[in-house]
C-alpha cells in the first residue's frame, strides 16, 4: 500500500504551534464539522459548545496518557499492577508491598504505586514517632537528653525507597539521552515531508522518497511527551497534504484510503463493544490503546470520510469517558462515606480525651478503645482528596490531645513511683545493714517486717524496678540463708529436747496425786519446770506439747483448786509455750480473742444490771425477789469470769513488754 499507518487526531487548543499550518488546517477542520452552528439559537450554540468542550476533554485525557506512554513504553505496565488502598495497610504491609514492587516490576510502571505507599507509610510513621516522643518526655520530664528512637522497619523502607530512586534516576538518564535525539530525527523527517510537494520532481522518485521517510518515522523511537501531539499533528498534516495535493496514482491511493477506512471502522466497532464491558477501567485502557493505534499506526482516509469517521470515534470516546465519570462519581460517593466514618472516629477519640479516670486499669481500657479506633481509622478507605490533609490533621490532633490527657495522669503516677523508689531504696539500705547481724532473735522480726513493708509499697519506674528488686532480694536471701544455717545447728538440740520430753511424758503416766493439796500442787509445778528445762522441740514435733497439756489438765481437775486458779495456771502454761515457740501470730490472735471475750462479758453484765433495774422498779418487785437474786448471782459469776479474762490479758501484755 502507498501509505503505511499514520493518521490525524485533532490538535488540542492548548497545543498551538504558534500559527503553524497544521494548526490552521485543524482549526478549519473544526469549523467545517459544524457548518450550521451560526444559524442555531444561542442556547443551542451554548449546548453544542459544552458538548464539544466535554468531548475534547475526554480526548485530551487519552492523548495525555498516550503521550506519556509513548515517551516511556515501560509505563504501560502500570495498568496491570493493582493500585491497592494503601491507607488501610499497616506499616509492615506497606514495606512488604514496596519490596515486592521494587523487586519484580519495571521502575517507571510502579511510580504512582510507590508514591502512594510512601505517603501512607510516612503518615503512619510520623504519627507513631510523635506518640513515642510524647511517651519519652512523659517518662523523663526533666531530661535534657535528645529523643531518639530506632525503628528497624523505617530503615528497611528507606533502603527500598532509595533503591527505587536510584533505579528511576538511571532509567531516566538513559531515556532523556534518547528522547532528544529521536525528537531531532522526527522534526527533520517532517521538514523533508514539506519538501516532497514539488511538481518538478519525478513522481516515482517522490514516492520512493516518501516511503523512505515513512519507514524512518516508524523507527525513529520515543520523543518527549510535551512534544508528542505537536510533532505527530505536523507529521499527519504533511502526510495528508502529500496525498491531497500531489498527482499520485489515484487507484493506489484510493486502495490505501479504503484499507485505512476499514481499519478505523474496525476500531469503532470494537469501541462500541467496549461500551458494554463491565470492567470500565479495563475498557478505558483498551480505548486508550485504540487511540494510539488510530493515531500512530493507521494512515489517512479520503477527505470525504475524515470528519465523519473521526466524529464517530470521538463521540464513542465521549460515551466511554462519561461511563468512567459515573464510576468515579460512585467512588467519590464511597470516599464521602469514608469521610463521615473517619469524622465519627475522630469525634469518639475527642470524647475519650475528656473522660477523666483515676486508675491505671481504667486507663488501660481507655487506651485500648483509642487503639481500636486508630485501627478502624486506618482500615477505613480513602476520603476525597481535597479534605484528606485536613482529616488526617484532625485525627492526629485528636490522638495527641488524648495522649496529653492520658500523660497528665501518668506524670502523677511517675511522681508517686519515684517516691516509692525512694522508700524501697531505704529498705534496701536497711536490709544491707542487717544482713550480717548475728542477733537472730532480734533481727529476724525486723527483717520480716522489712519484707512486709516492701509488699505495701507500690510500683517504681520500670527502668529501676529489676535493679532495686535484685538488691533487696540479695540482702534478704543472704540474711535468711545465714538464719537457716544457724537453725540447722539448733535443730540438733531441739531433737534432743524432744527425745527427753517424749521419755518424760511416759514417766508422767505413772505419777499419782497423794491427796494433799499443797504437796500435789508443788509436784505439778515441779513437773512443769522440769518440762520447760528440756527446751524447745522442732516445729514438726510441737504436738508433744499438747499431750503434756492434756496430762496437766487432768491433774488440775483432780486438785481442789478454784476454777480461776486452775484456769490461770493452764493459761500461763499455754502462753509460755507459744512464747517459746516464737509464734507471734498466735500470741496476737490470743490477745485479740481475750479482748473480745472481755467485751462480751462486760456487755452481759451491763444487760443483767439493766434487768435488775427493771425488776426493782415494778409494783410486784417483792413477789419477783427470787428472779432478782438469780440475776445477781449471774452477775457475780460474770464478774468473776471478767476478772479472769482481764488477768489473762495482763499476763499477755506483760509477756509482750518483756
Amino acid at each position: 500500500m502507498l501509505e503505511a499507518t499514520n493518521d490525524n487526531l485533532p490538535q488540542s487548543p492548548n497545543e498551538s504551534d504558534g500559527g503553524n499550518l497544521a494548526t490552521d488546517v485543524q482549526a478549519n477542520n473544526q469549523a467545517t464539522t459544524n457548518p450550521e452552528m451560526d444559524n442555531n439559537p444561542a442556547i443551542e450554540e451554548a449546548d453544542e459548545a459544552t458538548e464539544i468542550c466535554e468531548k475534547q476533554q475526554a480526548l485530551n485525557e487519552i492523548e495525555a496518557s498516550n503521550a506519556e506512554e509513548h515517551e516511556d513504553e515501560t509505563l504501560k505496565a502500570r495498568h496491570e499492577i493493582p493500585m491497592l488502598d494503601y491507607d488501610t495497610l499497616s506499616m509492615e504491609a506497606l514495606v512488604n508491598e514496596l519490596q515486592k514492587l521494587v523487586s519484580n516490576e519495571k521502575v517507571m510502571s510502579i511510580r504512582d504505586h510507590v508514591e502512594e505507599i510512601k505517603k501512607a507509610f510516612f503518615s503512619k510513621y510520623n504519627h507513631f514517632i510523635e506518640e513515642k516522643k510524647e511517651g519519652f518526655h512523659t517518662e523523663n520530664p526533666d531530661t535534657t537528653e535528645e529523643f531518639q528512637y530506632h525503628f528497624p522497619l523505617k530503615s528497611k523502607f528507606d533502603q527500598l525507597y532509595n533503591l527505587y530512586k536510584d533505579n528511576k534516576n538511571t532509567h531516566f538518564k538513559s531515556l532523556q539521552n534518547n528522547l532528544k535525539t529521536n525528537l531531532e530525527i522526527r522534526l527533520a523527517i517532517v521538514e523533508e515531508l514539506k519538501e516532497l510537494i514539488n511538481p518538478n520532481e519525478n513522481i516515482k522518485d517522490t514516492l520512493k522518497h516518501f516511503n523512505e521517510l515513512r519507514e524512518r518515522w516508524k523507527n525513529a523511537g520515543s520523543i518527549p511527551k510535551d512534544k508528542y501531539n505537536h510533532v505527530w499533528n505536523n507529521y499527519h498534516f504533511h502526510v495528508e497534504n502529500f496525498y491531497d495535493y500531489l498527482h499520485l496514482d489515484r487507484e493506489a491511493r484510493d486502495l490505501d484510503f479504503k484499507h485505512n477506512l476499514e481499519q478505523k471502522q474496525k476500531i469503532i466497532a470494537r469501541v462500541e463493544e467496549l461500551l458494554h464491558e463491565q470492567d470500565i477501567n479495563k475498557a478505558f485502557r483498551e480505548l486508550q490503546d485504540l487511540h494510539r493505534i488510530w493515531k500512530e499506526e493507521i494512515g489517512p482516509v479520503s477527505r470525504e470520510h475524515r470528519d465523519v469517521i473521526w466524529n464517530q470515534f470521538s463521540d464513542l470516546t465521549k460515551k466511554m469517558h462519561d461511563k468512567r465519570e459515573i464510576l468515579f462519581e460512585k467512588i467519590r460517593g464511597t470516599e464521602q462515606e469514608n469521610l463521615e466514618k473517619k469524622n465519627a472516629i475522630i469525634a469518639q477519640i475527642e470524647e475519650l480525651a475528656t473522660i477523666k479516670v483515676n486508675a491505671h486499669p481504667q486507663w488501660l481500657v481507655q487506651i485500648e478503645k483509642v487503639e481500636a479506633l486508630r485501627e478502624s481509622f486506618f482500615s477505613t478507605g480513602k476520603v476525597p482528596t481535597d479534605v484528606n490533609e485536613a482529616t488526617w490533621a484532625a485525627f492526629k490532633t485528636a490522638v495527641k490531645n488524648f495522649n496529653t490527657f492520658k500523660n497528665s495522669f501518668y506524670k502523677d503516677i511517675k511522681k508517686e513511683q519515684n517516691e516509692n523508689l525512694t522508700k524501697k531504696n531505704a529498705l534496701v539500705a536497711k536490709a544491707n545493714e542487717l544482713k550480717e547481724s548475728d542477733d537472730f532473735a532480734a533481727t529476724t522480726p525486723i527483717m520480716k517486717q522489712i519484707q512486709e513493708d516492701w509488699k505495701k509499697i507500690g510500683h517504681v519506674p520500670r527502668k529501676y524496678s529489676d535493679k532495686v528488686w535484685a538488691e533487696f532480694k540479695e540482702a534478704c536471701n543472704h540474711y535468711f540463708d545465714r538464719l537457716k544455717e544457724q537453725k540447722s545447728e539448733e535443730n540438733a538440740g531441739e531433737m534432743e529436747a524432744f527425745d527427753k520430753k517424749k521419755a518424760y511424758l511416759e514417766s508422767l503416766k505413772e505419777f499419782q496425786l497423794i491427796g494433799e493439796h499443797k504437796t500435789d500442787l508443788d509436784a505439778i509445778k515441779q513437773h512443769i519446770e522440769t518440762w520447760k528445762s528440756f527446751g524447745k522441740v522442732p516445729f514438726t514435733r510441737r504436738h508433744i506439747e499438747g499431750k503434756f497439756n492434756k496430762i496437766l489438765d487432768a491433774l488440775f481437775d483432780k486438785l481442789s483448786l478454784s476454777k480461776k486458779d486452775s484456769d490461770m495456771m493452764r493459761f500461763a502454761n499455754k502462753i509460755e509455750n507459744l512464747s517459746e515457740g516464737g509464734d507471734n501470730r498466735k500470741l496476737e490472735n490470743e490477745k485479740i480473742f481475750i479482748i473480745r471475750k472481755i467485751e462480751e462479758v462486760q456487755n452481759e453484765i451491763f444487760q443483767l444490771e439493766n434487768n435488775i433495774q427493771f425488776f426493782t422498779n415494778t409494783k410486784n418487785a417483792k413477789k419477783e425477789n427470787s428472779i432478782v437474786l438469780e440475776v445477781r448471782k449471774n452477775i457475780a459469776i460474770h464478774k468473776e469470769s471478767l476478772d479472769t479474762w482481764k488477768e489473762k490479758l495482763k499476763q499477755l501484755r506483760n509477756l509482750n513488754q518483756e
